[in-house]
């Protein structure tokens, strides 16, 4: 088990979501990928807990998601327990020492997070009551 990034855990769950992470930058890209008909393939990777737009995406069969910034008191992290998705908040990369800093209107730590994460077929596991952890399948 190759753990490739961890963060907050939305809510403790012994479900898992398997699937290969989708960058949503936009509503635009949360449409795109719903009209694809693969919204069940991805674990979908946001930048924060606030990201509204992707509620459509929560009701319409997302298996699980990963944001970059935000907490589990979140608009998202409450959405993601009311429809029962997996959610690991405020992700870092287990191999890198950046973190997410509030206020720090940088994009680099969230680059590097996009860069090492999208397109990888991972589980999320979110067992742990405050810890989710992003697992990468083999």
């Amino acid at each position: 088990m190759t753990v490739i990034a961890e963060g907050y855990n939305a809510f403790e769950t012994p479900k898992t979501a398997t699937g290969t992470i989708k960058y949503l930058k936009d509503p635009a890209s949360v449409m795109g990928l719903i009209k694809s008909g693969k919204l069940a393939e991805h674990i979908l990777l946001v930048r924060g807990g606030t990201t509204t737009f992707l509620a459509p995406a929560l009701t319409m069969g997302a298996i699980g998601v990963i944001t970059m910034s935000g907490a589990p008191e979140s608009h998202l992290g409450i959405l993601s327990r009311e429809f029962q998705i997996p959610c690991v908040m405020t992700a870092y990369l287990t191999g890198s020492s950046s973190r997410y800093v509030v206020g720090d209107p940088g994009d680099a730590h969230f680059a590097e997070i996009v860069a090492e994460l999208e397109g990888k077929n991972v589980t999320l596991d979110c067992s742990d009551h405050d810890l989710g952890r992003v697992v990468l399948n083999a």
